[in-house]
């Protein structure tokens, strides 16, 4: 009998309670509940505002043809502003197109002895005929041992003045030039700039001289005499000048011989890193045999 009645009670409870809790609902949603508070007044009144400031509010009683067809209007008018306003308008700058000068050539021009040549554009006495006998067997003389020089990572590389010192005894001095043939392209970290290498008035060959340079604009007076040594070097391979550079075999030998590679260590920061370097010199500051 308890447990019965215990059961009983609970239920008249939970009917008791879903009763009044209707009753309050009614009361407070209903019709007699526009005087209370409302229960989201937080949520409502931020949705409010937030709507009220981005879209037309909603109308709740019944639209008349003419309030609806005003209604459009204006909305049609809100959404013509904000595409007006955020409609992006096309850039004022246009980019510049970047070119190397290196478009082939189908019609050459013919030149006339009495005008002066714009090396700029003109291919003027190329591979017209070979040098004279004395004058090959200097630029094809083998390389001496002791000019030859290597970076730390393991570069063989001849010093642009020697190339100049080849070229002055060959064609004697005033008999060859560098003719810049592009404008110079700068960016940041780089300078490049294409030459002609001009021997005994014809061209010889054509090359693109590079150099990378840091340090901001005070820096770049350099990098231009850097970009056109190296223009100068790569037009000397058309003649023939420290060709063995680029024969692998030849590399292979010649470091075998006179190169060692050892690991180095860094004086300050004491970090330890392979290095190349001539058998007859030691390591220069700031790394030092480990």
């Amino acid at each position: 009998m308890n447990m019965y009645s215990m059961s009983l009670r609970q239920g008249l409870k939970s009917i008791i309670q879903t009763r009044n809790y209707a009753a309050g609902a009614t009361i407070k949603y209903g019709k007699t509940a526009t005087a209370s508070k409302p229960r989201t007044a937080y949520t409502s009144s931020r949705i409010s505002s937030v709507r009220s400031s981005t879209t037309t509010p909603k109308v709740v009683s019944e639209a008349t043809p003419e309030a609806t067809q005003s209604s459009s209007i204006g909305e049609e008018n809100s959404v013509a502003k904000v595409e007006k306003e955020v409609k992006v308008q096309p850039s004022s700058t246009s980019s510049k197109t970047l070119t190397f000068n290196d478009t082939p050539v189908f019609n050459m021009p013919v030149q006339n002895p009495n005008e002066p040549i714009n090396w700029s554009d003109s291919f003027f006495g190329l591979g017209s005929s070979s040098f004279s006998r004395e004058i090959s067997d200097i630029l094809l003389a083998p390389l001496a041992n002791e000019d030859i020089e290597i970076t730390p990572d393991g570069l063989l590389y001849l010093p642009e003045i020697k190339y100049r010192r080849i070229l002055n005894r060959a064609f004697g001095p005033g008999g060859w030039g560098l003719a810049p043939r592009t404008e110079t392209l700068i960016t940041p970290t780089q300078i490049s700039r294409e030459y002609g290498l001009i021997c005994h008035g014809r061209l010889i060959g054509v090359a693109r001289g590079e150099q990378d340079y840091f340090g901001g604009d005070s820096k770049v007076t350099t990098a231009l005499e850097g970009c056109k040594s190296n223009a100068l070097m790569r037009c000397c391979k058309d003649l023939g000048i420290a060709s063995e550079l680029w024969d692998p075999h030849f590399i292979r030998v010649w470091k075998k011989k006179f190169c060692d590679e050892e690991f180095t260590e860094h004086v300050v920061t004491k970090r330890k890193k392979k290095m190349w370097k001539l058998k007859t010199r030691t390591f220069e500051y700031p790394y030092k045999k480990a």
